[in-house]
C-alpha cells in the first residue's frame, strides 16, 4: 500500500522537523527563501561543494541536519528554469518525494529569477503522488518505510490561492492514474471481466452513469467478434458503458474505447510461455478508459464524455475459437480468425461499432495494448497514434508532448488496407508480421464510419516501461494524463 500524502499550501515559511526541501537551479543558483530555509546561502553552498551535485533536472543531494529545526536538507535539481515546462514539475516533484522518504516534508518552491506558478505547485504534487505510487498489496512481509503510511506535506509557494486551486485538478489526474495502475498490477486469478467491471461501477459515486452488459446481452446485439475471443474461457465477458454529463445535453460526447482483455494466453495460437505472466496487463487501455472517467467526473469537467470497455478473457479451452473460424460482427461485417492471438481488435471492432452507433460521439479514440509490432517501431518512448482526422491527431500529439505520455502518428492508406482482405470473409484479422500495428489499426478503422476517431497502440508504454521520476511502477497508468490534457485543452465548455 502507498504511503497516503496529506498535501498543503502555504506562504513561506521555516519547516519545523522532518525534511526540507529546496530548489538549486543549473550552475548551483537558489533563491533567498531556499537560504533563508537552509539557515543560510552558505550551508547550501558547502553541500553542493561537498557533493558535486550539478543541479540537473531530476537529480537530488541531501544532508542529515543536527542543529536546525529539521532533520534532513533534501536539494532537488531543476536544470535551466527558462527551459522548464511539458512534465518536468512532474518529474521535480516525484524526485523530491523519493529523496524525502519521511512522514513530515516542507518543500519551498521559489526559483531566483522567477516564480513558481500556482500550476506548477500543483504539478509538482502530482509528481509527488505518482512517484510515491506502490504496489505492495500482497507482500505480506512489508518493510519499515512502506508501513508509514501518512505524509504531511507542507508546499510554501508565492501564490498559494492558484496553487489550491490547480491542485484540485492535480489530485483528481492522479486519482485517475492510480486507479488505472492498480487495474493492470492486479493478477489476472483476482481481476476477471465481471470483477473488472464491479471496479468501474464503482465511478457511480462521483456521478458517472454505469451499464454493465452481461453475456446475453451482448449477444442480443450480435457481437460476435468479442464473443469468439471470449468463448474458450470459463469466465463470462462484460461490456462497460460510463457516462459523465458536465456540459448541455444537447452536446455530443467524447468517447473513448478501451481494450480489456484481462489475461490473454493467446488462445489456440498460444503465446510462448517466457514472459506470458506479462499478458495481465492486456487490459491496460481498459484501465486508462476508467481512470480517465474517474478525473473528469472527479474534477467535473465540463464535458459529455462516455467510456466503453470490452472485458474478456482469451483461453484455449475445447470451446475456444480456432484459426480459420468466420465471425459476425455487431456491423454486419465478417472477419476470417487467422489468429486467435489477435484478438484485441475483434473486441474493439464490436466495441468501437457500438459507441459510434450509440452515442453518435464527436469523435472516438481507442487504447489497447494491441501489438508488438509498434514496440519494434517505436520502442516503449512512445506510444502509435493513428487517425482519420489530422486535427484529432494534431491536438493529440500536442497533448502527449505536454503531459509526457507521447505519441508519434504513423500512416494509414488503401495499400494497407487491401492486406487485410480475407478469401472467406469480408476481412482477416491477422496478415503477418510485417506492418503488423498498422494493419491492426487499417483492421479497426472498418469500425468507425466517418466520424473522427484515433486509435492509440499503448502495447509499449502501458506496462513495463521506463522508470521515471513519477513513475517506478510496472504499470505506469498510460493515457489518463494525456487524455485529460487533451479534453481540458480542447473540448471543454
Amino acid at each position: 500500500m502507498s504511503k497516503v500524502l496529506n498535501v498543503k499550501f502555504s506562504g513561506f515559511t521555516k519547516p519545523e522537523g522532518g525534511t526540507a526541501v529546496v530548489l538549486v537551479a543549473k550552475g548551483g543558483v537558489f533563491s533567498d527563501e531556499a537560504a533563508a530555509v537552509a539557515g543560510g546561502s552558505d550551508k547550501i553552498q558547502q553541500l553542493i561543494d561537498a557533493s558535486e551535485f550539478n543541479a540537473k533536472l531530476g537529480t537530488t543531494t541531501e544532508t542529515i541536519v543536527i542543529d536546525g529545526s529539521y532533520k534532513k536538507l533534501v536539494l532537488v535539481g531543476v536544470g535551466k528554469p527558462e527551459k522548464l515546462g511539458n512534465d518536468d514539475w512532474l518529474r521535480i516533484g516525484g524526485a523530491a518525494m523519493a529523496a524525502a522518504k519521511n512522514s513530515e516534508i516542507h518543500a519551498t518552491l521559489c526559483l531566483s529569477d522567477q516564480v513558481v506558478a500556482g500550476d506548477e505547485a500543483a504539478d509538482f504534487a502530482l509528481g509527488m503522488m505518482l512517484g510515491n505510487y506502490a504496489f505492495n498489496k500482497y507482500k505480506t512481509q512489508k518493510d519499515t518505510e512502506n508501513k508509514k503510511k501518512n505524509v504531511n506535506i507542507n508546499i510554501c509557494v508565492a501564490d498559494v490561492a492558484a496553487a489550491e486551486t490547480a491542485f484540485v485538478e492535480a489530485q483528481a489526474t492522479a486519482e485517475g492514474v492510480i486507479i488505472a495502475r492498480d487495474l493492470v498490477n492486479e493478477p489476472a486469478n483476482i481481476l476477471g471481466p465481471v470483477e473488472f467491471a464491479a471496479e468501474a461501477a464503482k465511478l457511480e459515486k462521483l456521478g458517472v452513469k454505469i451499464e454493465v452488459l452481461t453475456e446475453k446481452e451482448i449477444k442480443k446485439l450480435g457481437m460476435g467478434a468479442l464473443l469468439g475471443v471470449s468463448q474458450g474461457s470459463a469466465r463470462p465477458p462484460r461490456l462497460v458503458v460510463m457516462e459523465w454529463n458536465g456540459a448541455k445535453s444537447k452536446e455530443k460526447p467524447v468517447a473513448f474505447v478501451g481494450k480489456g482483455v484481462v489475461f490473454d494466453t493467446g488462445g489456440i495460437s498460444i503465446k510462448p510461455a517466457l514472459g506470458m505472466e506479462d499478458m495481465k496487463g492486456d487490459m491496460g487501455g481498459a484501465a486508462a478508459v476508467v481512470g480517465l472517467m474517474h478525473t473528469l467526473a472527479a474534477r467535473k469537467a465540463k464535458v459529455n464524455a462516455i467510456g466503453v470497455i470490452g472485458l474478456v478473457e482469451n483461453m484455449p479451452d475445447g470451446n475456444a475459437q480456432r484459426p480459420g473460424d468466420i465471425v459476425t460482427t455487431m456491423s454486419g461485417q465478417t472477419i476470417e480468425v487467422i489468429n486467435t492471438d489477435a484478438e484485441g481488435r475483434l473486441v474493439l471492432a464490436d466495441a468501437l461499432h457500438y459507441t459510434n452507433e450509440r452515442f453518435k460521439p464527436r469523435f472516438m479514440i481507442n487504447l489497447a495494448t494491441l501489438t508488438g509490432a509498434v514496440m519494434v517501431a517505436l520502442g516503449t518512448q512512445h506510444a502509435g497514434l493513428f487517425s482519420n482526422d489530422d486535427e484529432l491527431a494534431d491536438q493529440l500529439y500536442d497533448a502527449g508532448q505536454l503531459s509526457g505520455e507521447k505519441l508519434w502518428r504513423l500512416p494509414l492508406a488503401k495499400v494497407y488496407d487491401k492486406m487485410i482482405d480475407s478469401k472467406f470473409a469480408d476481412m482477416k484479422n491477422s496478415c503477418g508480421r510485417l506492418g503488423g500495428a498498422i494493419t491492426a489499426a487499417q483492421f479497426l478503422k472498418r469500425f468507425v464510419g466517418d466520424t473522427s476517431w484515433a486509435h492509440l497502440d499503448i502495447a509499449g508504454t502501458a506496462m513495463d516501461a521506463p522508470d521515471s521520476e513519477y513513475s517506478k511502477s510496472w504499470a505506469n497508468g498510460f493515457g489518463v494524463r494525456l487524455l485529460d490534457r487533451l479534453v481540458r485543452d480542447n473540448y471543454e465548455d
